[in-house]
């Protein structure tokens, strides 16, 4: 059997194959609320074979969302309209379901991707005040965010806590942290963008100690036999900024609080980050990850191909790959892996019929 397609448990959820669906967000939502277009979306992506499909990044307070347009999970409103979707979805598929719990810092308050994606001041239509470790704007021409101080960063982590309680209550089957991307956690990691003075600045032991604190947090807010894991990025690509070295020891630091599973992407932090965009690109960082620690990781980025895939897990430089823009562009994605790898995967009987005649043994009824 093709690697890709062998089982692999994540804590105690045992997924059927080794392929992710990554978050993404949708800019879709109104005040937080997930709409029909969730619905469509995550019922699609249910309905394409991968192990386990993630819920984008869902903030855990309204001014943690990237743009006004996103998905959250902070009240009873926002969770009872993704319990309406994920309701529907679970109807017609019996995917593992994550979800990515996020804040985006100083990268919050945008317009949407496709209306520029520039950053709205807090006295328009749509925006509001940021937030980050220190005072200091993504760009130079921003409005810069205010710097937490310790009532600011009890209330986000007990935001943290109160999402995963709400995800609980959902039925989500795992959690993931989002600590990469430039978004609140990973300006906590960042030399570049965390310039604090207190217990949380400085060595890196006190810029790890808040998004450990959120991971904390989190684990004990959620179901103890459901998993949580963390998202990161391996390097900021900027000199005297985050790197893999500094990836490892915070990878080492989760897994000694019993992390499930790492997720290692890039990038996202400095504008002036310069990033060598190819195929296999953050493949190396999480390779570098897996030699430390025993938890499962999981490498995305430019991962188009089902053999180039499988040549990841095959030889051990990552326990899983992250698909993002590549399930998007072909949501039957892991139908034609694993075609390409003669292997088998679930599919709904209204999709039996579908199988192409070359490939008799492609599909078990789900």
């Amino acid at each position: 059997m093709a690697k890709l397609f062998e089982p692999i448990t994540i804590g105690n959820l045992t997924l059927a194959n080794r392929i992710v669906i990554a978050p993404m967000c949708q800019y879709s939502a109104e005040n937080g609320r997930m709409t029909d277009w969730h619905a469509m979306h995550l019922g699609n992506l249910a309905q394409s074979g991968a192990g386990i499909l993630t819920i984008e990044a869902s903030a855990v307070s309204p001014e943690g969302r990237i743009s006004y347009a996103d998905v959250g999970l902070w009240d009873d409103e926002t969770e009872q309209a993704m319990g309406n979707v994920l309701e529907s979805v679970r109807r017609w598929s019996d995917m593992p379901i994550a979800i990515q719990l996020a804040h985006a810092g100083r990268k919050a308050s945008t317009a949407k991707p496709w209306d520029g994606g520039k950053q709205i001041t807090p006295n328009a239509e749509n925006g509001w005040q940021t937030v980050s470790a220190s005072a200091l704007p993504f760009l130079p021409d921003e409005n810069p965010p205010e710097a937490l101080d310790k009532a600011g960063l009890a209330r986000i982590r007990d935001a943290f806590a109160d999402a995963a309680r709400r995800a609980a209550r959902l039925g989500i089957d795992a959690v993931q942290i989002h600590g990469a991307h430039g978004y609140l956690l990973h300006q906590f990691l960042s030399p570049l963008s965390n310039k604090r003075t207190d217990e949380y600045g400085g060595s890196l032991e006190n810029r790890m100690r808040f998004p450990l604190e959120v991971y904390d947090a989190v684990r004990a807010a959620f179901p103890a036999d459901r998993p949580v894991t963390m998202r990161v990025s391996g390097t900021d690509w900027a000199e005297a900024g985050w790197d893999i070295e500094q990836t490892v020891a915070f990878a080492k630091a989760l897994e000694a609080r019993g992390c499930a599973a790492y997720h290692v992407s890039s990038g996202g932090l400095d504008a002036g980050q310069k990033i060598p965009v190819g195929p296999n690109y953050q493949v190396p960082l999480a390779r570098k990850v897996k030699e430390a620690v025993s938890m499962p990781v999981i490498a995305v980025g430019l991962i188009t191909e089902p053999e180039q895939a499988e040549a990841i897990v095959s030889t051990g430089e990552a326990d899983m790959i992250g698909l993002a823009r590549t399930v998007l562009y072909d949501p039957r994605w892991p139908w034609h892996a694993a075609a390409a790898l003669g292997a088998t995967v679930k599919a709904t009987p209204q999709f039996l019929r579908c199988q192409p005649r070359v490939y008799k043994d492609l599909f078990k009824q789900a």
